[in-house]
């Protein structure tokens, strides 16, 4: 994977083909304070069950690169309150990585209520 200048920022690109289904990165983070379970309001606040969450904002995450999609080629998948992204479809080396950030957090965060993936520009 790799960093780098996206329509939105920065984000995260494969460098090389990713097979439909693998796991292609953990998203980790230290565990967020009860203030901020409470107020929710964090960019890379990451809920991994009812009553736990991680803040994702360490630069030892990489994950947090991965940007929202509407159409996305990733999804998430949470085991044993820990993090997981994985190939929706078959992606091509260079391709951008997406998966769907929900509906809440699209209230709070994009602005105009507008979404700026790719699909939606």
């Amino acid at each position: 994977m790799q960093v780098k200048k996206s329509s939105t920022g920065k984000g995260m690109f494969a460098t090389e083909p990713i097979p439909k289904e693998s796991c292609i990165i953990e998203y980790i983070g230290r565990p967020a304070t009860p203030a901020q379970q409470k107020a929710n309001k964090g960019k890379y606040l990451f809920w991994t069950s009812e009553t736990t969450m991680i803040d994702g904002n360490i630069p030892a995450n990489k994950a947090r690169f991965i940007n929202h999609g509407c159409k996305p080629n990733c999804e998430t998948d949470i085991k044993n309150k820990r993090v997981f992204i994985f190939a929706k479809r078959n992606i091509k080396a260079g391709e951008e990585l997406f998966f769907d950030y929900g509906p809440e957090y699209f209230k709070m965060y994009f602005s105009g209520g507008r979404c700026k993936c790719p699909e939606c520009l």
